[in-house]
């Protein structure tokens, strides 16, 4: 009988290509994938060691599915962030754990499957770099699909731990995104989100400058790709090459996802940021400019050594000032080896999250006044699922991001899934919208259209 094995993935979508690069070898290797668990002879928890929370889930994660070994697991894999940082402590205090596989070594996942179920404890923890040239993926079905086009990063962020996890930038080649891409498309993937830990960077190590627009220039060359989301778009390298490339694309949608982290100098100098609040404001206004239309998403980081009361209120206000459309903020969480875990003035754990959930409560009119803008504008919609029996169809328009965003309900429209619709905004909510199918609207549904018969 043929091993059964799941795959439980912690964390961001980055994290998520990777199992879908270790399914697809356990799969060639003949070995059977499950969705649940509960069904495996074998698990691999893919954890995140991102921040302390994800610490904790990861752990939980791994000690339930140890649970599952009284009954037909055998085997116990873990890989991922948190390995490549705490293989020492979890080897030693994990016992359940029977095998570990780092950040730069998934591709062995294999080779640590087959030790493990032959009794042995492999621990294949190397360097963090890793080629994703030559992978492929079991890419879960849909419309929708994340491309990983660099991997690590070369800033040196005092809050961070990334490169200590994933090493220095290394970007794909132009010709292996454009065919993992082409393979998407054929699979009927009408919209890829392009992620890294700094998308604007990307090229920098390779070819000794910026290359995203390059990239985006191949993509929009690919027949039946309708759109190409930016994600982490580092402030610093936004470029004006970028933003007219965007601006002229047929395919990227009026959406930018730049991480901020705060808008007061003195903590953004204490971050390692190359910006100024000053600096991020004119940004703003400079995107804007080029792409009108464009819903810009955000994060912040409010409890950060250092950070008083006063500090906490200024960003209230540059929040209110240069009105994101999408804002997601995190509680400061110290990370062994990074610098900023040493700084002195720690911010209590009590006021980081009163802070957060402030933050997200003066954000939200704000989201809200944005997406009540859009009501009476004909948009294109991707249509991701259907409510047969309520007669409603859910979907996303470009400025919405899947996952982290909101959707749109949709009336009047009875299928298929995986198309752009044409839709008419009739309501907005704190984070969602609701509208009508219009097939009789015309036009073009790029997104170089921004809104189609509004």
């Amino acid at each position: 009988m043929r091993e059964k094995v799941a795959i439980v993935t912690l964390g961001c979508e980055k994290n998520r290509i990777d199992s879908e690069i270790m399914a697809d070898l356990l799969e060639r290797r003949g070995y059977v994938l499950v969705d649940d668990v509960r069904e495996a002879t074998v698990a691999v928890v893919n954890t995140c060691g991102f921040i302390d929370l994800a610490k904790e889930e990861s752990i939980q994660t791994i000690l339930e599915a140890a649970e599952l070994k009284r009954d037909r697991l055998k085997s116990l894999i873990v890989t991922g962030c948190l390995v490549q940082r705490y293989q020492e402590v979890l080897l030693e205090e994990m016992p359940e754990i029977d095998g570990l596989v780092g950040t730069g070594d998934f591709d062995r996942i294999v080779e640590a499957v087959e030790a493990a179920l032959a009794g042995k404890r492999p621990v294949l923890v190397g360097h963090p770099a890793i080629s994703y040239e030559a992978l492929s993926r079991r890419v879960t079905p849909g419309p929708s699909a994340y491309v990983k086009i660099a991997e690590g990063c070369n800033h040196r962020c005092t809050f961070c731990a990334i490169p200590l996890m994933r090493g220095r930038l290394r970007s794909r080649s132009i010709p292996s995104i454009v065919r993992e891409v082409e393979a998407l498309v054929a699979r009927g993937v009408k919209e890829v989100s392009l992620i890294a830990q700094d998308l604007s960077s990307y090229g920098l190590d390779t070819e000794r400058r910026f290359m995203l627009p390059a990239l985006l220039r191949a993509l929009d060359r690919i027949e039946g790709l309708e759109w190409v989301r930016l994600h982490y778009v580092y402030p610093g390298a936004l470029t004006e090459a970028l933003l007219r490339t965007m601006a002229e694309s047929r395919t990227v949608v009026p959406y930018l996802d730049m991480p901020l982290q705060h808008s007061v100098d003195r903590l953004l100098r204490a971050m390692k940021r190359p910006h100024g609040g000053a600096d991020v404001r004119r940004l703003i206004e400079r995107v804007r400019a080029v792409l009108p239309d464009v819903a810009i998403r955000s994060s912040f980081i409010v409890g950060f050594p250092g950070e008083t009361e006063d500090d906490f209120e200024a960003l209230l206000r540059f929040l209110s000032d240069v009105e994101l459309d999408r804002v997601g903020v995190f509680t400061y969480s110290p990370e062994d080896g990074t610098p900023a875990a040493a700084y002195p003035d720690p911010v209590p754990d009590a006021v980081k999250e009163a802070r957060a959930l402030r933050l997200i409560e003066h954000q939200r009119p704000i989201t809200q006044k944005k997406n009540a803008a859009r009501i009476g504008r004909v948009v294109p919609v991707l249509i991701e699922r259907l409510d047969a029996e309520a007669g409603v169809a859910y979907g996303r328009t470009p400025y919405d991001a899947p996952e982290v965003d909101g959707e749109i309900s949709v009336s009047g429209y009875a299928g298929p899934t995986g198309v752009i619709v044409p839709v008419r905004v009739t309501h907005a909510f704190d984070y969602d919208l609701a509208g009508v199918y219009v097939p009789e609207a015309t036009g073009d549904r790029s997104p170089a259209d921004r809104a189609v018969g509004g």
